[in-house]
Formats: C-alpha cells, sequence, structure tokens
C-alpha cells in the first residue's frame, strides 16, 4: 500500500502536531488514509495529514517540548534509540542537526516511518537495529536519545556501557525510565508484569539511577525532571489496537498499577562524557 501511493506535492509544519498538507485529490486522501490505518497502532504522534489525524496512543510533544530547552543539536550528529516511527526525529529536524539516525528493530514503526517520510523527504537514516548495537555502529554520535527503552532490558548498566561507547567524546546522553520514590539506591523488580507490561526488570530510585550512569562511565548526571503519566499523555485512540493507561492501573486507586505497584512516574535525565 505504501509503495503504490503515488509522489505528492506537500508542504509541512513540524510542531506537536506534526502537519503535512497536500494537493491530494479526494480519491488520493482515501488512499492515504487507508494506507495509515492499515499501519496502526500508532504509538508516538501525533501527526495530520490534510484532515486526516492519526491521533496516537500517546501524546509525544509533551516528552519533546520537555526536553526540548535542554539540548542543542545545531551541526550535530544525533541518533534516537528506540525511535518508533520517528516523531522525535522529525521534529529534531528544526534544529539543523547535521545527522540523525535512527534504532529500532520494529518492521511496522520502521514502515510508519517511511510513510511519514514519502511526505517530509528529510535524509533521516532508520537503521532496524537495537540498543545493543549502538558500540558496535559504524559511526559514533554527538547527542543520543534513549526514551522509554531502559526499563526494557535486563542488565541496565550495559545497556548504558553500550550508549556510552556510542558517544564522541564530550557526548550526552537524554534519557528517561520508570521511576520509583525513595532515598535508597534500589530499584523495584517486578515479579512478571509492570503496569501490564511484561518485558520491564528493573524501575529505579533517582540514585540508583545516578550510580548505573556512574558505574557506566559517565561522568556528570544531571535530572531534568521528573513527571507522573497521566490520560493527556497516554491514552485509547481508535488508532491503536487493545487497551492503555486507564486500563493498567488499580481502578480503585490511580496512584497503584493494577498489580498493586506505585503508578508509572519518569524520570529525565542528561548525562555526559
Amino acid at each position: 500500500m505504501l509503495e503504490a501511493l503515488p509522489e505528492i506535492d506537500c508542504r509541512y509544519r513540524l510542531e506537536n502536531c506534526i502537519t503535512i498538507e497536500t494537493d491530494a485529490t479526494p480519491v488520493l486522501r482515501q488512499q492515504i488514509y487507508d494506507t495509515a490505518w492499515a499501519m496502526r497502532p500508532w504509538r508516538k504522534g501525533p501527526f495530520r495529514i490534510d484532515d486526516i489525524f492519526i491521533e496516537s496512543e500517546w501524546n509525544s510533544a509533551l516528552k519533546y517540548n520537555l526536553l526540548a530547552p535542554h539540548f542543542n543539536l545545531h551541526d550535530k550528529s544525533v541518533a534516537d534509540i528506540g525511535c518508533n516511527n520517528g516523531y522525535y526525529m522529525f521534529r529534531m529536524l528544526a534544529e539543523n542537526p547535521a545527522k540523525i539516525v535512527g534504532f529500532d528493530p520494529s518492521p511496522l514503526f520502521m514502515t510508519q516511518f517511511d510513510f511519514i517520510n514519502r511526505f517530509i523527504r528529510s535524509e533521516i537514516r532508520y537503521e532496524l537495529l537495537g540498543v545493543e548495537h549502538v558500540a558496535c555502529y559504524e559511526e559514533k554520535f554527538d547527542t543520543i536519545f534513549c526514551l522509554g527503552v531502559l526499563y526494557h532490558r535486563s542488565d541496565p548498566v550495559s545497556t548504558l556501557k553500550s550508549l556510552k561507547r556510542g558517544l564522541n567524546r564530550g557526548g550526552e546522553l537524554f534519557l528517561d525510565t520508570f521511576m520509583i520514590d525513595g532515598e535508597e539506591e534500589v530499584a523495584l523488580t517486578p515479579r512478571k508484569t509492570y503496569s501490564k507490561i511484561p518485558n520491564i526488570y528493573f524501575i529505579p530510585t533517582r540514585k540508583a539511577l545516578t550510580n548505573w550512569c556512574l558505574r557506566a562511565g559517565f561522568r556528570d548526571v544531571e535530572e531534568i525532571a521528573v513527571t507522573t503519566t497521566t490520560p493527556d499523555e497516554q491514552r485509547t485512540t481508535k488508532w491503536i489496537h487493545g487497551e492503555s493507561l486507564e486500563n493498567f492501573l488499580d481502578p480503585e486507586d490511580e496512584s497503584r498499577t493494577i498489580e498493586g505497584y506505585p503508578a508509572p512516574k519518569r524520570l529525565y535525565i542528561r548525562a555526559s562524557l
């Protein structure tokens, strides 16, 4: 379906909702809609193509806008690890980086990226690779983003070491992960699932995450923000399949997950070499 789309003249705006305006006929607009619909679930976004509003599960603008005051990507080589469909990378184009490379092993997410990039026609490179491939990739980066990945890894310190080896001298890592409150240097280890997500291994306190970064070889760790995930940021829409945040929390106590753990909070940091 993607390959069947013709070349289309368009204009775009890299705003909170990445907006694309085309000269498509009604028949072609229906073809664009059908192609986007076939690519569900759309996790990151939102995107708008003419009157087609792809309302993703996550309002990714909130995370990007939180981080944006803390980075300068002008003329830098940038990697987004776990880039999903490329929403953050498309937003980064406005910063005029020298290069953007996305890493994500999901063919579906890459196809969503190719769909959006068919209109934007950027030079972003998308690699079907994971965080474990960063250390041995053919080039290093000035800035790496690794957002919502670390808690999916069974060895977080090794993951951070891999990210460190992917940086140039003086490089920086922007990372967010689930966290728990507490002053001790410990991490929650869910028995089976956390917020109904099966592949969650370790959820650290602030101090534990800092220790992981220092043991991985980062020199400085700066806390940027702590946020609580709300339905404004993550919710069910017609563009995804199945459940979302409202189904993951205890219906009697929204401060707890359905398993009884503390409800999701995210810790954002910048770690530098």
